[in-house]
């Protein structure tokens, strides 16, 4: 589990100021993987007190352009935010809760999926979502 001094060094690395909303949404990113904005400002401001929204939202795109957090966005729900980067791993969705889990590459290196053609692309990610029922929903369905 990374500390304050590990996310500071991540931001001094890739040449971010180290402040303290660009510290809470980076925790809270990390704490609370596949969370969206608005539940990033509700955690940030329990952290730290007042910030904007406009703050956060500046925040996690500096922080996504500089590749320390990963913004997906799954059909039908809004940008959620997670700190696992870079293994090209993948997504499992419910399609009635919206309940999101990370599911690991299907075979080989990332990209883990080759396209039958590249189009003169220089292709370095592949992107799945898993759509179906979560363990909860699935339960509740079949009653």
């Amino acid at each position: 589990m990374p500390t304050p001094s590990d996310f500071e060094r991540m931001l001094r690395e890739s040449a971010l100021r180290v402040t303290s909303p660009r510290m809470a949404v980076l925790a809270a990113v990390h704490d609370n993987p596949h969370t969206d904005t608005e539940s990033i400002i509700d955690i940030v401001r329990g952290q730290i007190g007042t910030v904007s929204g406009q703050a956060v939202y500046d925040v996690l795109k500096a922080l996504t352009g500089a590749g320390l957090v990963r913004r997906i966005q799954p059909q039908g729900s809004v940008a959620r935010y997670e700190t696992r980067i870079g293994d090209n791993h993948h997504h499992v969705v419910c399609r009635t809760c919206g309940a999101i889990a990370d599911v690991d590459c299907a075979v080989g290196h990332a990209p883990c999926l080759t396209a039958s053609t590249d189009h003169g692309f220089s292709i370095d990610e592949a992107e799945v979502v898993y759509w179906g029922l979560c363990p909860d929903c699935s339960g509740s369905h079949g009653s």
